[in-house]
C-alpha cells in the first residue's frame, strides 16, 4: 500500500511512521494492496491529532484520531478505519450471491468419492500422501460431511480457479502475488484443495476429499 504523510506545525518521528505503515499492512489484507493511504499529523491546543484516509479500488474510508501522544492518535485513526474496512467487507458479502460457475465447482467433491471407490490402489496410496503433507507449515483441514452454510466471496470463475495443477506453495505465492482471498487448485497428484485466506491475513488449507 502507498502511503503519504503530511505534518502541519508538527514533527513526525522516524518510529511513528514505520507503526502507521505496518498497521496499514494490516488494512491492506482487507482492502487490497493497491489502495493509497494519506496521514495528516497536526496538533491543537493540547491535543495529537492524526487523519487517515484510505482510497482503495472500491471505496474511501476516512477515520481521526485524538489523543494526549502522536502514537495515541495514530492508534485510535487506525482502529476505526480497520473496523469501517471489516463491516464494508461483510455488507459486499452478503450482498453478493453464488454465480453459476461456483454452484458447479462446489457439486464436483460430492461425486468425487464415488468415483474414487472403485480405485482401491489410489486410496491405499493417499496415507503416504498425507504424511508428507504433515511437515508442511500449513494446516490441512478435511471437508466435513456436512459442510457448514457461510456467506460465499463471490469470484469469477478465472479469479477463482488454478488453470493448472500446481503445489501448496506455488498456490500460496500465486494466491499472495494476485491479491486474492480464495483459490481452488489441484496439485500433481490430482487432489482438490481450496485455500483461503481468513480476516486475521492467514492461509488456511481445506483439502477436498
Amino acid at each position: 500500500m502507498e502511503v503519504e504523510f503530511t505534518a502541519r506545525q508538527v514533527k513526525i518521528p522516524k518510529a511513528l511512521r514505520t507503526k502507521a505503515e505496518e498497521g496499514l499492512q494490516r488494512i491492506a489484507r482487507v482492502v487490497g494492496k493497491t489502495a493509497h493511504a494519506s496521514l495528516i499529523f497536526s496538533a491543537q491546543k493540547l491535543d495529537q491529532i492524526v487523519e487517515l484516509t484510505v482510497q482503495a479500488r472500491s471505496q474511501k474510508i476516512v477515520s481521526k484520531g485524538k489523543a494526549a501522544t502522536q502514537t495515541m492518535a495514530l492508534k485510535e485513526a487506525l482502529e476505526r478505519i480497520e473496523n469501517q474496512a471489516l463491516r464494508h467487507r461483510d455488507r459486499s458479502l452478503e450482498n453478493k450471491r453464488l454465480p453459476k460457475e461456483e454452484k458447479v465447482l462446489t457439486a464436483l467433491p460430492v461425486s468425487r468419492p464415488k468415483s474414487r471407490a472403485a480405485q482401491p490402489k489410489a486410496e491405499e496410496a493417499k496415507p503416504v500422501r498425507a504424511a508428507a503433507k504433515t511437515r508442511k507449515s500449513i494446516a490441512v483441514k478435511s471437508h466435513p460431511t456436512k459442510p457448514a452454510i457461510l456467506e460465499p466471496h463471490v469470484l469469477t470463475a478465472a479469479e477463482a480457479i488454478a488453470s493448472k495443477p500446481m503445489t501448496i506453495e506455488e498456490a500460496v505465492k500465486d494466491t499472495e502475488a494476485g491479491d486474492r482471498d480464495l483459490l481452488v487448485f489441484h496439485n500433481p497428484e490430482g487432489d482438490l484443495f481450496v485455500l483461503h485466506r481468513r480476516r486475521d491475513g492467514e492461509m488456511e488449507l481445506v483439502e477436498i476429499p
